[in-house]
């Protein structure tokens, strides 16, 4: 199981956590199904391990996922882009066969998830 996050990610990532009400807490990476193209990535502040919980151990900060995610973000590489007063997450994923155009979501090969309209 690989995650890789960019150097801009891996900074954005260490102030969120640093903000957050746990000195400990944890990135959580996840798949959940809506979007455009059936399913979207989900990123959540945890505070909390659970004994199932796949580790990667990055650059002063621990990601979480649950081994049902795995077949979905195996691979992803995770970068940070600003754009003008903006910025956000980008996710590459190697596992997608078809993206939507904003990149928030995307269905595998053998998943194709719940169409949902994009919020």
């Amino acid at each position: 199981m690989n995650i890789e996050v960019s150097t801009r990610a891996s900074h954005q990532i260490k102030q969120i956590l640093s903000g957050a009400n746990n000195q400990s807490s944890f990135l959580r990476i996840g798949v959940s199904e809506g979007g455009c193209s059936g399913l979207s990535y989900t990123l959540v502040v945890e505070d909390q391990q659970t004994e199932e919980d796949i580790v990667l151990h990055k650059d002063n900060f621990n990601i979480l996922v649950y081994p049902a995610s795995v077949p979905y973000v195996d691979g992803l590489k995770i970068d940070y882009e600003e754009s003008g007063m903006t910025g956000g997450f980008t996710m590459d994923n190697p596992n997608a066969k078809a993206s939507c155009g904003c990149g928030a979501s995307f269905r595998i090969a053998r998943d194709r998830g719940k169409v949902q309209p994009c919020d």
